[in-house]
């Protein structure tokens, strides 16, 4: 006895939230956003981002 293939694929929607492959990719775009301006803000003040922020 062989069992039946479905006939219909359902047409499943990809979640926003968890590890998938938005999420990584906005987490990337943030990360990369937040390094450059790090950087931006080192060049431009001439201190580091933890002396720009009071913290050393």
């Amino acid at each position: 006895m062989t069992n039946p293939q479905p006939s219909v694929t359902p047409a499943l929607t990809e979640p926003k939230f968890g590890f998938n492959d938005y999420s990584e990719r906005l987490n990337g775009r943030a990360a990369m956003i937040g390094f450059v301006l790090t950087l931006v803000i080192e060049y431009t003040t001439g201190q580091g981002l933890l002396a720009w922020l009071g913290l050393y």
